[in-house]
């Protein structure tokens, strides 16, 4: 009686410390927000629902090999003097059942594994358009040191560290670098894509509800890089339309004078709504480095 109940104090002991890490965990997710976990549109939400899938099909193997790993280390260590309950069988050859299960249930969940990413990566492409009966709007993206700008080709308006985006409208996407490599990544309503000197990137994605979602870049640019944050705003139709008369009455005008004033290395840059954007501005950024040589010189 008393081994037992030895045996059944150890084995709380050892679960104690993993039922405190789940209530810690538990407590965390519902008292913060993490961002790909709280998605606020349906490309971010897909992406969610695909690592959640992954994580519960990896941990069929995870969690056993663990588990069977402390209680084999348990029941065979050293001062385990109990002969019946560990059994030594040097001869022990094979099992052609637990042979079945350590090679088939792997190669079963990289089957899964394999469909999933394939059909996932078409369905997630980010140069792929949303299907909606809305009319998609159309915004450029130029990454700077250390600030994004935002122009709106058809309603000939920009903004400095802001989106602004009607609710349930498709947003088309296209990204640039002005400066070095960088990464556009809005974590509530997409995955990140990079900005690229020379280079065009798309991006497609929608926001399903209202509010404020917080954009940053998620590759490493510099010194600024770590201020270098973006706010995304999802509004209603009018409340969009309004913010555009507003950019369009902006006293600040985007012509080139003021695109290399903006251009160099800052950081910190407040919200800036520029009117009269120079036509073909955000073209001009990406086709002037294809007339450089690979050491950066004019050909």
């Amino acid at each position: 009686m008393a081994q037992r109940r030895k045996s059944q104090f150890k084995v709380v002991l050892l679960a104690l410390p993993v039922v405190i890490i789940l209530g810690l965990l538990v407590w965390y997710l519902r008292s913060h927000t993490i961002a790909i976990l709280q998605p606020a549109g349906p490309i971010a939400e897909k992406e969610r629902n695909l690592m959640g899938f992954t994580i519960l099909l990896a941990a069929i193997v995870v969690i056993p090999v663990y588990t069977m790993t402390v209680l084999i280390a348990l029941k065979y260590r050293e001062q385990n003097h109990d002969k019946q309950k560990v059994k030594y069988s040097p001869e022990w050859d094979h099992s052609r059942v637990f042979e079945t299960i350590w090679w088939g249930v792997p190669i079963v969940i990289i089957g899964i594994l394999s469909v999933v990413t394939w059909n996932s990566s078409h369905a997630l492409d980010p140069y792929k358009p949303l299907a909606s009966s809305v009319q998609p709007i159309t915004v450029q993206v130029i990454a700077l040191d250390w600030k994004w700008l935002f122009i709106y080709p058809n309603q000939h308006v920009a903004s400095v560290n802001l989106i602004e985006m009607p609710v349930d409208t498709p947003v088309n996407f296209q990204i640039t670098s002005d400066t070095v490599m960088n990464s556009f990544w809005i974590p509530q309503l997409s995955g990140q894509i990079y900005a690229m000197p020379g280079m065009s990137t798309q991006l497609h994605l929608m926001a399903s509800r209202t509010g404020s979602f917080y954009g940053s870049p998620a590759n490493i640019a510099g010194s600024g890089f770590a201020r270098m944050n973006f706010t995304a705003q999802a509004v209603s139709a009018t409340d969009f339309n309004q913010w555009v008369h507003t950019a369009q009455n902006s006293s600040k005008q985007m012509n080139m004078s003021a695109y290399n004033e903006l251009s160099k290395p800052s950081d910190d840059n407040p919200v800036v709504l520029y009117s009269h954007v120079t036509g073909g501005l955000y073209t001009n950024m990406v086709t002037k480095y294809m007339s450089m040589s690979p050491s950066g010189m004019e050909m």
